[in-house]
Order: C-alpha cells, then sequence, then structure tokens
C-alpha cells in the first residue's frame, strides 16, 4: 500500500522528534535520498523542521509548529479510525 505526502511527512516530523540525520531519516521513512531531499527542504522552508550542526554533519530537529501539526494531524487520524470501527453505518 502506497503512502500518501501527509504520511510522509508525519513520518519524518516523528522521527526527528529527537533529531535525526538525513541516513536516519532515510531508512526509517523508507525513503530514497532524493525523495528525502525534497521533504527536508519542504519542511524547513515550512518551519517544521529546524537543520542543526552536529559533530556527525547536519541533524534535523522537530520544531515547536512541526510537534503542533503532528499533533493535530495524529489527532484527526484518530478520531477518523474512531468512525471507520464504529458499528453504525455512515
Amino acid at each position: 500500500m502506497r503512502r500518501d505526502k501527509l504520511k510522509i511527512i508525519l513520518d519524518i516530523l516523528d522521527i526527528c522528534n529527537n533529531g535525526a540525520n538525513k541516513t536516519k531519516i532515510v531508512y526509517q521513512a523508507n525513503l530514497n535520498f532524493k525523495m528525502a531531499n525534497v521533504y527536508i527542504d519542504i519542511l524547513t522552508n515550512e518551519g517544521l523542521l529546524d537543520p542543526q550542526d552536529g559533530s556527525n554533519g547536519k541533524v534535523y530537529l522537530t520544531t515547536f509548529r512541526g510537534k503542533e501539526l503532528l499533533k493535530d494531524v495524529r489527532q484527526i487520524y484518530d478520531k477518523l479510525e474512531q468512525y471507520s470501527t464504529d458499528d453504525r453505518k455512515l
């Protein structure tokens, strides 16, 4: 099953909660480096990831805005999941 762009963004924000380098993002989000660069650039430009210089290169941290977005979207997914498992017909 293919992930949509929103799911990939959420995965990256989650991975970067405690800081992650590009290699960690690539492997944990199951992306190639080219796609990871695209998403990292978008998330950085939107202020959702903060690139910082680490001892072994660049480390990406999820910003406060990124954490808030992650929390809000998870709540929406949880609510939708409740509706999809509800016995009532929609």
